[in-house]
């Protein structure tokens, strides 16, 4: 009679080997590139347990993208110097969410990387919105982080309001991601002398945070 709690177990290791093979492949080789054959050799088992897990290249490729977003949000949890952001004003919590893409820039390329090859694929595939739904909802838990940014806003009045909650939160997340993506895979002109690339980062940061902040 089999163990039903030690397959729980082993799937999601293989579950977990995958996700962090294919993170691998995809970030340092580009997603079209990499073929299932390439992952399921990369973590040792068939192509036929590999579509066991995922049916699809688009359900794995979502899911890589969704589990290393998600590892990150939880990591940055780990650097906040408060947990409920109660002794903070909204200007601070701000200040702590666009700090946390420098944070991206300084230890995560790899991710920014990944996350480039990601946007072209899912743009060229024309992946529906079903199996986007897990990168989605993803999404949706930074979004509700970010809203804790509204929510003291409308107490301490350190942070403008009359600005959609939306339009902050899109406006923020796409520029500054755009920006440290741009940094960390190379696509800006380096001066031979006196590049300070985090220096300029940060101005970009500044800039935001100067225009939301009261």
């Amino acid at each position: 009679m089999r163990n039903k709690e030690k397959d729980a177990i082993e799937m999601a290791k293989k579950r977990q080997s995958i996700l962090e093979k294919s993170y691998q492949l995809f970030s340092s080789e580009g997603i079209r590139s990499v073929s299932y054959l390439d992952i399921a050799k990369a973590c040792g088992y068939g192509t036929t347990t590999l579509h066991r897990y995922y049916s699809t290249k688009p359900k794995l490729v979502v899911a890589v993208a969704a589990w290393k977003w998600e590892q990150f949000r939880e990591e940055n949890k780990v650097r906040r110097p408060n947990l409920d952001f109660n002794s903070m004003t909204a200007a601070g919590i701000l200040e702590f969410y666009l700090e946390s893409f420098i944070e991206l820039y300084r230890n995560q390329k790899d991710l920014l990387q990944f996350n480039q090859f990601f946007n072209a694929y899912v743009k060229s595939e024309h992946i529906d919105t079903g199996t986007m739904q897990p990168y989605q909802a993803m999404i949706g838990r930074l979004r509700e982080q970010f809203h804790e940014v509204y929510l003291k806003a409308e107490q301490d009045k350190t942070v403008r309001t009359d600005v959609p909650e939306e339009e902050m939160f899109s406006k923020i997340l796409h520029v500054m991601l755009a920006v440290v993506t741009r940094y960390a895979t190379g696509l800006v002109y380096i001066p031979e002398k006196e590049f300070d690339p985090e220096k300029e980062l940060l101005y970009v940061k500044e800039l935001l945070f100067r225009d939301y902040r009261l």
